[in-house]
């Protein structure tokens, strides 16, 4: 799948907003993409998970894991193409673990995946979960990187988007829409970092 049909996709479903948004990371922007509106429609959540899966056949990943919410499907779709395991992370007291009795072994590899990164920080976090559970990371992947994920997550893995692009996204107290006056929202799936 071409960066052209990903971000085809992200504007036929609506899933490619505009206006003044928080995101997850506490930045705002004035574009979000909300994936869910994509993931949606299996057809599309399946194509995805196929193109980011491509990459990493040759890696021996016998697990995907996703830190929740945004990432479950992709990592449903992803490990469905690969014939293997998809799991998640999820919160508690603020940090990312394994929960329901999801384990990763010390032989596991494990690729991480996730729909949008803009800081790489919850992908990151994700990984550590996976080596402190005795996996071995053999990339990342996720459908957008909205700017520098490649460079802060591309050092000791590999790291692959369907779509790159770089998207503005500002401290709140420098943000122009802020200045500006216009009423932001929160549209992700988790509480802002702080």
């Amino acid at each position: 799948m071409t960066e052209r049909e990903t971000l085809a996709l992200y504007e036929k479903t609506g899933a490619l907003m505009r206006g003044h948004f928080r995101l997850t990371s506490g930045l705002h922007s004035d574009v979000y993409l909300q994936s869910a509106l994509v993931l949606q429609h299996p057809e599309h959540a399946e194509a995805l998970g196929r193109a980011l899966a491509e990459p990493f056949r040759h890696t021996g990943a016998r697990t995907v894991i996703a830190p929740a919410i945004g990432g479950i499907l992709v990592a449903h779709e992803v490990a469905r193409a690969l014939g293997v395991r998809a799991i998640f992370a999820e919160r508690q007291d603020g940090a990312l673990m394994l929960r329901r009795g999801f384990v990763i072994g010390e032989t596991d590899r494990v690729l991480v995946v996730e729909d949008v990164v803009t800081t790489g920080g919850s992908t990151r976090e994700t990984m550590q979960v996976a080596k402190a559970a005795g996996g071995y990371v053999v990339g990342a992947a996720s459908i957008v990187n909205r700017g520098a994920a490649a460079v802060a997550l591309g050092a000791d893995e590999p790291y692959v988007a369907l779509l790159d692009v770089n998207l503005p996204a500002y401290e709140p107290d420098k943000c122009p829409l802020c200045a500006r006056g216009l009423p932001v929202v929160k549209p992700g799936s988790r509480p802002v970092a702080v």
